[in-house]
């Protein structure tokens, strides 16, 4: 079966051809480290390990590297703007280096309790100085840099498909239009971008490197094109991130990329839209963010919202609200009940193509889970024939549906609780708010029986 993939380039759905015919090359930009992910955030990973699952289901061997942003982004993809790293050293009086460490181990705490696959390569951005500088050296070679004011920078009117990705009209993609962003004069172009930096408005810069053009730090957009480039070399099939990363961080890689190698340097660019709120699109700069230790704070499990992810197909935006998240903890909490109560797997190849089709239909998540509902539903089939078929549909979603969930303490004390305050609902023939304590308890993955002899429950 072949894979079906959306590319943003050329805004297509097109059969998947991969440069080597028995593996894959994907690269996915990582996260900047200076606070936690916001769930935002966390969406486009989960639709990327979607992805690779995906190819791996389909045969191919995948390679995929990551990098760790922890030098050189700043709040404004163009140049302008604060640097990420220093708020967040400033804002928890740590350095920059502490900083980066503490979230990068924090990101990777949810990528695991999302069920995520890690990258074989993963590689910190602060690790490749020494490739940034001969990567700028080699551009500056080749005529496409200047020096202003100390800084290097990349000159855009050198490369004429600039705007190829965004296909956004360069006068939209005005940097410094907004009151609050004071551009940079030493441009000759307003989207020229620094390749690096020796002088800046950060005084306190504490990351800084001696290098051939002064002691500085790199701009963001190259840690992507050099960490890429180290992993497969000047070509590669899949490159993957947030869909805004196109207007300007994608766009300045392939600028800076083809520049360099003189020849097309992804196959398919692929993007996740935005998770959305009622105020629009979920980021970190509008002060207070979901996380997912938010969400478990508030008694959701990461699998909650992985499955209120999965419900919707990941090149569409995505409302988020607790309403619909409480309605995906239910379904999830009565799908994962139901198949912990399935028989002991017995092998059959039943419903794997028919749950394939719409993954390899551009990742169709949903309609995939719309195959595996009607597994569970399947007369014909037995139960130990459905555990089998739907064992290996979430060895691609990563649901975790027959895994016992462990109970701890304060959880346990919780729905002890709640089963008694049901009890004695029930003795006072207040009938409704029995039910509605029941039903709390199955959206918390309990199973209740009743008896003569009283109540018991116990944890799907």
């Amino acid at each position: 079966m072949k894979l079906k993939l959306y590319n943003s380039l050329s805004l297509q759905l097109e059969d998947f051809v991969p440069l080597r015919e028995d593996r894959v090359s994907i690269y996915t930009c990582g996260p900047t480290v200076y606070n936690y992910a916001h769930i935002g955030n966390m969406r486009t990973y989960v639709s990327e390990d979607i992805l690779v699952r995906t190819l791996e289901a389909l045969g191919y061997k995948v390679e995929r590297a990551m990098n760790i942003t922890d030098v050189g982004h700043l709040t404004d993809d163009g140049d302008e703007g604060d640097d990420k790293m220093l708020l967040g050293a400033k804002r928890e009086k740590k350095t920059v280096w502490e900083i980066a460490d503490y979230y990068t181990k924090a990101f990777f705490k949810d990528y695991d309790e999302l069920r995520l696959k890690r990258p074989n390569i993963l590689e910190k951005a602060t690790d490749h100085i020494d490739d940034y500088v001969n990567f700028i050296k080699v551009l500056e070679e080749k005529g496409f840099t200047y020096q202003a004011g100390g800084n290097v920078y990349f000159d855009i009117s050198k490369f004429p498909r600039y705007n190829e990705l965004s296909r956004m009209p360069l006068e939209n993609l005005q940097i410094g239009a907004r009151e609050d962003v004071l551009p940079d004069k030493n441009k000759k172009n307003p989207f020229d971008f620094v390749l690096w930096f020796t002088q800046s408005k950060f005084d306190n810069q504490q990351m800084r490197w001696d290098s051939i053009y002064g002691e500085g730090y790199p701009g963001w957009h190259l840690e992507c094109s050099v960490i890429a480039m180290n992993a497969f070399g000047p070509r590669m099939d899949i490159h993957c991130g947030g869909i805004d990363h196109i207007p300007t961080h994608h766009t300045n890689e392939i600028a800076q990329s083809e520049s360099y190698t003189g020849e097309k340097w992804v196959n398919y660019w692929w993007h996740a839209e935005w998770l959305i709120d009622n105020e629009g699109k979920m980021s970190k700069s509008r002060g207070e963010f979901l996380s997912l230790a938010y969400l478990k704070s508030l008694g959701y499990d990461p699998m909650d919202y992985k499955y209120f992810l999965l419900g919707s197909h990941y090149r569409r935006q995505l409302l988020f609200s607790f309403e619909a998240l409480d309605g995906a903890k239910e379904a999830f909490a009565k799908l994962k009940a139901r198949c912990l109560a399935l028989d002991p797997p017995v092998k059959t190849s039943a419903y794997w193509k028919a749950f394939l089709t719409p993954m390899a239909t551009d990742l169709n998540t949903a309609n995939a889970l719309t195959v595996l509902y009607d597994c569970l539903k399947d007369t014909e089939l037995s139960s130990g024939e459905k555990a089998h078929a739907i064992r290996r549909m979430d060895s691609v979603l990563q649901l975790g549906l027959f895994e016992e969930k462990a109970i701890d303490d304060t959880l346990k004390e919780e729905i002890e609780k709640m089963v008694e305050e049901r009890h004695l609902a029930k003795l006072d023939k207040n009938y409704g708010k029995a039910d509605e304590i029941r039903d709390k308890l199955v959206a918390l993955g309990v199973q209740i029986k009743d008896s003569k002899e009283g109540t018991t429950w116990e944890m799907n």
